[in-house]
């Protein structure tokens, strides 16, 4: 087999014989096509199909224990293992793409870890609010979610120690920081 190789918009436009009036809508197509996961855009701006790029585009399906798996979009396309490490600041119902690392030779599963979130799906958190002297966190009720949201003590809006709360995410986390929030 021939090895994949992404190719340049200006490519992809001749290739596909795009007339150059036509060029401004094909240009707009293909973002929202990476938008939502269809076509990848590397760091060298080549755009590639996901599948033949080793990557999997899907929901993260979140577990208490901190690891997930991405269910693919594409309907017969096996799960993908994500260990609690390599979410890199996704949650429970996010749509991601994920990079295949390995396949466990014991389980015979894909294992891979989040490269990038396409969409995020829990805005908006249910928990219990926890307060300690200098700012607050919201223990969510979803178990899924095993990440405390943080809560500065300017956006706690009166909650107690022990109430249950809404909180509205403002600052998405990463591999090393907790979501930030505010009690709404």
């Amino acid at each position: 087999t021939s090895a994949y190789n992404p190719m340049l918009e200006d490519e992809l436009a001749e290739v596909m014989e795009i007339e150059k009036k036509q060029r401004k809508i094909f240009s707009n197509l293909l973002q929202e096509m990476v938008a939502e996961g269809l076509v990848i855009q590397t760091r060298k701006k080549r755009y590639g199909v996901p599948e033949r790029m080793g990557l999997i585009v899907g929901r993260l399906q979140g577990h208490a224990k901190g690891f997930g798996f991405i269910i693919s979009d594409i309907a017969d396309v096996e799960d993908v293992f994500i260990p609690s490490n390599l979410m890199n600041g996704a949650m429970n119902l996010d749509r991601v793409i994920a990079r295949i690392n390995q396949v466990n030779t014991s389980t015979r599963r894909a294992e891979g870890e989040v490269i990038r979130i396409l969409e995020r799906a829990n805005k908006e958190i249910v928990g219990t609010y926890e307060d300690s002297r200098n700012f607050g966190f919201v223990i969510p009720d979803d178990n899924k979610i095993i990440i405390d949201v943080f809560i500065p003590k300017a956006d706690s809006n009166g909650a107690k120690h022990g109430d249950k709360v809404v909180c509205e995410i403002t600052e998405w986390p990463d591999q090393r920081r907790n979501p930030e929030g505010k009690i709404i």
